[in-house]
């Protein structure tokens, strides 16, 4: 009941004129701020920050943690109508939301994305309001042993039942491991892996750059010597009525939205892991628990209903470590610290008693802004598939101009503009020869995250391995990862043993 009234009181706040005001302003601008290649949620939210200082420490947090939201939102909408990543957490949806716009079904793939980012927010934000406290105290027993251990199982979950040619399937984990072992050493400082001596590789390779070449350019090139240089994209004009048969549509995908949600959550409460890992877990996750994995990346209605539950549950996830303990969950939940520093206000649990009017009204605002944005999506859905009207030889160019334009933005850099064009060519080449990319896409993400979890436990353990096992948290990941490697050898054997005895 206390958490009722609590929430009430927070709603009352929220609904003021003002905040309202912010809170639609914030959710719209975020929207389109997460449409826009290579510029996402962290770069928006670090603009309009300055915006705040004019108006009340509540209103402000509200126009931010809207930005947030509207962004995780927007960030499949490029994915899918232009195979060009909004932001690193939507790159996962470019897998399965790419193919289903090329075969005229846009429409489905981003009421799939809006809906499923709703969901994904709701049970976040009702997990947020009903067990902060402890969620934020069992978050603290993951230490460097545990959050490696999961690392490792979101590698095995893509080896052991992604359904792909499993050595290629290492191969392309590989490749981006070695790609993300680029730049200085996280222990010594020392450069490696700088190709060609060029002081570009100094700051390593970014992600989105590798997302935009390999789903822009490489997509452009895939596109053209497969319809040879003829592309014709299916189309049809799209009502109320298609987007809510597409709506009833996904009742066939609860189970994936629930688990999912559940699973980004979880992963975006731990310090530093953020959406984008959780999203990728999610994809392989719901990949390897579907009867239809080989329709994945073919335009697989879960392929993004997956991904796109899972990173919105994560970016409110990764708000409990920064209101609970001080620490934040992600990128942008570092900058919206630094705002609420900026405003007065201590994180940590003494924050829900001494500011309770505060709090209270950025949960309530998150339960609005969830909503709010979900129908501003969808009342959009008919510009956005208007995109798809335009003739690809006008489109290819933009898609292009768009790609180089996302990834100089973040850094300002021609480096990165060539890395691009480079990743687009390795990535349609790879895609001839039939290597999957989502692997080699999760292992630039996790790669970091997994080395510097894995050294941190070394250097804490003196370098024992069994300290890996000897936790039981990470005993049991390791456990989990072990089974998911061992399964193909074991349907393997299988197979051959069917094979014989109907021999």
């Amino acid at each position: 009941m206390d958490i009722l009234a609590h929430l009430a009181g927070g709603f009352a706040t929220s609904f003021e004129p003002l905040n309202l005001s912010l809170l639609v302003l914030g959710c719209t601008v975020g929207l389109f701020v997460g449409a826009l290649p290579g510029l996402g949620s962290v770069n928006g939210v670090a603009i309009l920050l300055p915006v705040t200082f004019f108006v009340p420490p509540t209103g402000a947090i509200i126009f931010l943690a809207a930005i947030y939201y509207g962004a995780m939102f927007g960030g499949a909408i490029s994915s899918i109508m232009l195979g060009i990543p909004g932001a690193s957490t939507a790159v996962a949806t470019t897998f399965d939301g790419r193919p289903l716009a090329m075969k005229g079904e846009a429409h489905r793939a981003l009421v799939a994305a809006a809906m499923a980012s709703f969901v994904g927010g709701t049970i976040s934000v009702v997990l947020f309001t009903l067990f902060a406290p402890p969620l934020a105290e069992f978050a603290l027993k993951f230490g460097p042993a545990e959050n490696f251990a999961l690392m490792v199982v979101a590698f095995a979950t893509f080896i052991g039942l992604s359904g792909d040619d499993i050595p290629k399937t290492i191969l392309s984990i590989l490749f981006g491991l070695i790609l993300s072992a680029v730049g200085l050493d996280i222990i010594s400082g020392q450069p490696r892996l700088i190709f060609f001596e060029l002081p570009g590789f100094y700051k390593g390779i970014s992600f989105i750059v590798l997302a935009i070449g390999i789903y822009g350019i490489g997509e452009i090139l895939w596109t053209l010597d497969t319809n040879k240089g003829k592309v014709e994209i299916a189309q049809h004009r799209v009502g109320f009525r298609n987007v809510i048969a597409a709506v009833i549509e996904l009742r066939s995908t609860w189970r994936t939205m629930g688990l999912c949600s559940l699973l980004g959550y979880f992963v975006g409460i731990l310090p530093a892991a953020g959406a984008t890992p959780g999203s990728l877990m999610a994809y392989g996750m719901a990949k390897s628990m579907s009867r239809n994995s080989k329709n994945y990346g073919k335009g697989e209605i879960n392929g993004v209903v997956a991904p796109e539950a899972a990173n919105n549950a994560a970016s409110t996830g990764s708000m409990l470590p920064m209101l609970t303990l001080g620490i934040p969950g992600s990128p942008t939940t570092a900058i919206l610290l630094g705002g609420m520093i900026i405003w007065g206000l201590e994180p940590g649990p003494l924050l829900f008693i001494t500011n309770e009017e505060f709090i209270w009204g950025l949960i309530s605002s998150l339960y609005s802004a969830n909503l709010i944005t979900l129908l501003i999506n969808l009342a959009f859905i008919p510009l956005f598939i208007w995109v798809l009207r335009t003739p690809f030889a006008i489109l290819a160019p933009v898609i292009f101009v768009l790609s180089l334009v996302g990834g100089y933005a973040p850094e300002n850099s021609m480096h990165d503009v060539w890395l691009i064009l480079i990743f687009g060519i390795a990535g349609y080449l790879l895609r001839k020869l039939n290597y999957p990319m989502a692997p080699a896409v999760l292992a630039i993400v996790l790669g970091p995250l997994a080395e510097k979890y894995f050294r941190q436990a070394m250097i804490i353990s003196h370098g024992d391995p069994l300290t890996f096992v000897e936790r039981p948290i990470s005993a049991i990941f390791i456990a989990v990862a072990a089974v998911l490697i061992c399964f193909p050898v074991y349907s393997a054997l299988r197979s051959r043993q069917r094979a014989s005895a109907q021999g």
